[in-house]
């Protein structure tokens, strides 16, 4: 069960992304930085991931990953709880004549054990931070389980509590942005075409301790660690080659100590025991 006040911020952000569904490929397919997270993602399931597999999406938006999943012979479950984005979906499937690859069902991740299609999956995947839209992480993580098959993985890209580019915008006077993930236990404000929602970020610890008992840690990544959010508009155009050392470099210690930690995002992934 979800109290009143994670529903309504549901809500809100369902609102706020709806509103954003027709202009969100717009907005983000061109930049070169979206792109890199997107292919780095992709890369860390691919070395998991086995053959015609089935997926189940959270937060799966207007369907840029569900498609490339596809397009790799595997079935995708697409779920979101903003309608538009649902409908930008539909017709990318559509278009792509993906109807048999990709099913949609419009399904908020804090009720799963209201879902239609309850698999099992090989596979429950959410990516770029959808997950920080709640509270309630722990009771959407302990709906895992029953979606998965025995050695069923679970991916998650999540926003962490520390993020050191965010921090050293502070010299910069940016203070709102660098400070705005240290005091968010009530959830800090965060705004989507004008509708203003709240976003938690949580540790990779986090996510372990809850799942210790059922699932083992496989891997985790930071993600724009090194190279820089993609909000920091055109970086990689105007910075060519810093960018390309800079994205070298993130390969090399994307997955060590404390590089995994402190990026604007992390990449993990657990397999059910």
């Amino acid at each position: 069960m979800i109290d009143d006040t994670n529903h309504t911020n549901e809500e809100l952000s369902a609102s706020a992304f709806t509103r954003q569904s027709a202009i969100f490929d717009a907005i983000y397919s061109s930049n070169t930085i979206v792109s890199y997270k997107r292919d780095r993602v992709r890369t860390h399931v691919n070395q998991y991931l086995a053959s015609g597999s089935s997926i189940l999406e959270l937060n799966a938006g207007t369907g840029e990953d569900a498609i490339y999943f596809a397009s790799q012979g595997h079935s995708v479950h697409a779920t979101d709880i903003a309608e538009g984005m649902l409908k930008e979906l539909g017709t990318k499937v559509k278009k792509n004549n993906l109807e048999q690859q990709i099913s949609i069902e419009q399904c908020s991740f804090t009720m799963l054990e209201a879902l239609k299609n309850k698999g099992p999956y090989d596979l429950i995947f959410s990516n770029f931070a959808g997950l920080n839209c709640t509270a309630e992480l722990e009771n959407v993580l302990h709906s895992l389980n029953p979606l998965l098959v025995p050695g069923g993985l679970v991916t998650l890209v999540v926003l962490p509590p520390f993020c050191l580019w965010e921090t050293l915008l502070l010299f910069k006077g940016k203070f709102k942005t660098a400070f705005r993930r240290f005091n968010s236990r009530d959830g800090a404000d965060a705004q989507v075409e004008g509708v203003h929602f709240k976003c938690w970020y949580y540790k990779p610890s986090f996510i372990i301790n809850i799942l210790k008992n059922d699932f083992d840690v496989l891997g985790v990544e930071g993600l724009c660690t090194i190279v820089p959010p993609s909000y920091i508009e055109h970086f990689a155009e105007k910075h060519t080659g810093v960018y390309n050392k800079l994205t070298r470099l993130e390969s090399k210690l994307k997955d060590k100590w404390p590089w995994k930690y402190i990026g604007d995002y992390y990449i993990i992934t657990l397999r059910k025991r």
